[in-house]
């Protein structure tokens, strides 16, 4: 990544905006540099925010991005890794809390998890699914290819299968999906038959497999339609597995592999699974770390031991590292913004800036604390405190503001009522039927 590529990145997310381009280019050059911020409204104070505070809200209430231009442009610039072996990305889903939005619509009721002796907890708001390119390391410095809001009438595996399909196509090589067990689904299983990728994802413990039937016996009656049963909670119907193997792990703890191959479940039986079974005996067997994991894999047959795929898996928890740098650092959770299609607007500039920051990696001389480690890679925050000297060498293709002179304000006499209350949804989306191949 040289600067010329960066300043052509940043012309082309210009164009992106269709409308209230200027203010929207704004809000991107405030937020990477205004690490001081800790609210929406002051990334009006930095010096790259060229209009007065209310054109920040305006920007978000009147313009538009073009998402499908904005998608391309990220996998054109963000999918560019000819040097590694496999193209690895993540999908995961999080939630944006609102308890309190009763003027903002479409608002669903989101469980909480890792909330000690609270397992029913409950809040509200909306939830986004992303899909991310996982770095070679779990670290933050992950890359966004799409970020769009899960709405009420559809589920987190819909709207995860709807970003597969359009990314898909377009993705320089076939690519491996990392999901967790949200994602564990005999549909979403069919649904990625029809595309041209791979797909590794954790397993819930109560799921049972088969094996291919066994030859038809010869005596009357119709022939088996399953195989062995595997229960991945039950060891005595595990018997022996196609193929094991012994080793570490990326980060060198010892690790045992075992897998079956062939795989099918009774809904879909025509489906072709790896059942992946991954034991580490260090591991403190906690709800969060468990010592006995389960994942299928679903794709091309692996070259080797077809096992040894659930390895990638630990680069997963990059995305999670990624959404803590939105959530902490960029602001993501502060805009109070009332519309979902605002916010819509907020987490798409969110996103431009988390990938900006990465392919400016190496190119901006990084400022750390007098308390930071030197000798660690760098981090997103730290290149961040670096970006402001060289955005002013970019230049910006934003116009400066035009004066509009004062507004009239208000007729005389006029009221404004209260805004519109919206109840928060709690009915949950069914996913569609499986129908048979």
């Amino acid at each position: 990544m040289d600067l010329t590529t960066l300043v052509q990145f940043r012309e082309e997310i210009y164009g992106c905006f269709t409308k209230a381009r200027d203010a929207l280019f704004n809000t991107v050059d405030a937020l990477v540099t205004e690490t001081q911020a800790k609210s929406f409204v002051e990334l009006s104070l930095s010096p790259f925010f060229e209009r007065k505070w209310p054109s920040l809200y305006e920007g978000f209430e009147d313009g538009r991005i073009d998402k499908k231009r904005l998608q391309d442009l990220f996998i054109k610039y963000l999918t560019t890794n000819d040097g590694e072996e496999r193209l690895i990305l993540g999908v995961d889903a999080t939630p944006i809390e609102r308890p309190f939005s009763c003027t903002s619509p479409d608002r669903t009721a989101i469980p909480m998890h890792n909330i000690p002796n609270r397992a029913a907890a409950m809040t509200y708001g909306w939830k986004y699914s992303t899909v991310t390119v996982l770095p070679e390391k779990p670290s933050s410095w992950t890359s966004i290819l799409d970020q769009r809001r899960i709405p009420s009438k559809k589920t987190d595996i819909q709207v995860a299968f709807a970003q597969l399909k359009e990314i898909v196509p377009k993705l320089p090589k076939r690519p491996l999906f990392l999901f967790d067990r949200g994602y564990d689904s005999n549909w979403l299983w069919c649904q990625c038959t029809s595309l041209n990728m791979d797909s590794l994802g954790r397993l819930k413990k109560n799921r049972c497999f088969y094996a291919p039937p066994p030859p038809h016996s010869g005596k009357r009656g119709a022939p088996h339609k399953d195989g062995a049963k595997l229960k991945l909670s039950e060891p005595s119907t595990h018997g022996n597995p196609d193929g094991t193997w012994e080793g570490k792990d990326l980060s060198g703890h010892p690790v045992k592999i075992c897998w079956w191959e062939n795989m099918h479940v009774k809904e879909a039986r025509w489906l072709n699974l790896t059942i992946i079974e991954v034991s580490r005996p260090h591991a403190p067997d906690s709800e969060r770390d468990p010592r006995v994991s389960w994942f299928v894999y679903q794709g091309e047959k692996c070259q080797g031991d077809a096992g040894l795929v659930a390895l990638f898996y630990v680069l997963r928890f990059g995305q999670e590292h990624g959404y803590r740098f939105d959530k902490q650092s960029l602001l993501w959770t502060e805009a109070r913004l009332r519309t979902p299609e605002q916010f819509d607007r907020w987490s798409q500039i969110v996103a431009i800036v988390h990938n900006l920051l990465v392919l400016a990696r190496d190119l901006v001389e990084v400022e750390l604390r007098l308390w930071e480690n030197k000798h660690r890679d760098h981090t997103p925050q730290q290149v961040r405190r670096g970006l402001a000297k060289l955005l002013p060498h970019l230049g910006t293709p934003a116009h400066p503001p035009k004066p509009r002179g004062k507004s009239n304000g208000r007729s005389k006499g006029e009221k404004v009522g209260k805004a519109k209350r919206f109840a928060v949804i709690f009915k949950k989306p069914k996913l569609p039927q499986i129908v048979p191949s």
